[in-house]
């Protein structure tokens, strides 16, 4: 298909979907962005031989019919669940939709809240920023909004499932999160990002955070899409004046995966804590940028970043502090830390910072090795057999994150997955 051709089918598609104007449009001009624009570039890692893009791409929606096994929820639980492209169950209590909030499918709110959406989606993450925003835009097929209006306080954990259909070959799996919170609002949002079955695709995952003025949003994700998914994730926070950004993120995805967390703190007084544990195996491939950014005075943007490494595979963080000139009183922070369980694996902990101004407090740490000799003599000398005492030493290792994620059943099935991870890696 020429590229006269492919842009004739998306726009067709997206028409024959019912999609207003203006997004045809954004569209259209994210296809002219995608065919004329470059890769994005990572410090220490290259994905430029990925095939992260269909050969001959397509826009599609195509209803699911896999059914995944979840856990029954409470009557008073909050959960979006979309299987593929499908939502497949909305679950909203009264109380809640009484007082403004919305969740529900990104398609359904473009077409009853316009005034909501339309300008919020891909504002923070513009699509013309390189060839993977421009193609997610493009082909975004799947997607979850989530509002929170002005001063209501979320007091129940929203549980966001989205589970790629990859029981067929070549389905994409474009899916896209925007949460808007407006002055004074405040929510808790564990997202779920699960594969069923085992045939070979793609995912192009993306999350859209817009914290309006003292809002509070308290992100978690737990990653587990498969081994024969290759993944690309990005996901972006904008901090106003005095609004907080918390992200506590489980990467365990099977498969390659690379990606992008920024913190953008716009506005005076923001606030972005960004932790992140990453388990690879196999000859696994992970780069990960991890990044925050001042813009405005007397910001605080803390990193911290844990990985664990077994088999041959290949792990990158890049912790990226940044300093806008004229953000006074900025306090940035980062830990990299990264823990080796083979001889054959490599990690790399890269701390980076770019300071533009003078009055700021900026730090770092990092630390690539394997598990400290005293820590195992001392476990192991009070009976504990080796692999159990490697086990406890990796969840210490990655405790402060697990720590930081507020629901009691997602922690607990991050660490069923982490065990499953050590003995399938034969730790």
């Amino acid at each position: 298909m020429d590229k006269t051709a492919a842009k004739e089918q998306l726009t067709a598609a997206a028409t024959a979907h019912g999609e207003p104007a203006a997004l045809v449009a954004r569209r259209q001009a994210a296809f002219d962005h995608f065919a004329a624009s470059r890769m994005p570039k990572m410090a220490r890692f290259n994905f430029s031989d990925w095939d992260l893009f269909a050969k001959q791409p397509a826009l599609t929606f195509t209803e699911s019919t896999a059914t995944p096994d979840l856990p029954e929820i409470k009557e008073e639980a909050i959960r979006l669940v979309q299987v593929g492209q499908t939502t497949v169950d909305v679950h909203l209590p009264k109380t809640w939709a009484d007082q403004g909030v919305k969740l529900m499918d990104l398609f359904a709110a473009l077409d009853q809240f316009p005034d909501l959406v339309a300008d919020q989606l891909m504002a923070i993450v513009k699509p013309d920023e390189n060839k993977l925003t421009a193609y997610h835009l493009a082909y975004l097929n799947s997607g979850v909004f989530l509002y929170v209006p002005k001063g209501v306080q979320v007091d129940q954990p929203v549980e966001v499932d989205l589970v790629q259909d990859s029981t067929v070959a070549d389905r994409e799996f474009n899916a896209h999160l925007l949460i808007v919170t407006e002055p004074g609002s405040s929510v808790s949002v564990l997202q779920h990002t699960t594969t069923l079955g085992t045939a070979a695709n793609r995912a192009s995952l993306m999350v859209e955070i817009d914290a309006r003025r003292g809002s509070h949003v308290n992100f978690s994700s737990l990653d587990e899409l498969g081994d024969q998914t290759l993944t690309y994730f990005k996901r972006r926070a904008n901090i106003g004046r005095d609004a907080k950004v918390e992200w506590a993120v489980g990467l365990m995805n099977g498969g390659d995966t690379v990606g992008d967390m920024d913190s953008e703190l716009t506005g005076e007084g923001g606030e972005g804590d960004s932790k992140l544990i990453a388990v690879t195996t196999g000859d696994q491939h992970v780069g990960i940028n991890n990044r925050v950014t001042h813009h405005g005075q007397h910001t605080t943007g803390n990193i911290n970043q844990r990985g664990v490494l077994l088999g041959k595979s290949h792990l990158v963080f890049n912790g990226i502090g940044e300093i806008i000139h004229g953000a006074h009183d900025a306090n940035a922070e980062q830990q990299n830390r990264v823990l080796m369980m083979s001889p054959d694996c490599r990690g790399d902990a890269n701390p980076i910072l770019l300071i533009d101004e003078n009055d700021v407090i900026a730090g770092h740490a990092a630390s690539v090795g394997p598990v400290n000799p005293v820590q195992m003599n001392y476990l192991m000398s009070r009976g504990i057999p080796r692999p159990v005492a490697e086990h406890m030493v990796i969840r210490g290792f990655l405790s402060s994150v697990i720590a930081a994620i507020p629901a009691k059943r997602v922690r607990e099935e991050l660490i069923a997955i982490l065990e499953r991870k050590l003995t399938d890696g034969n730790l």
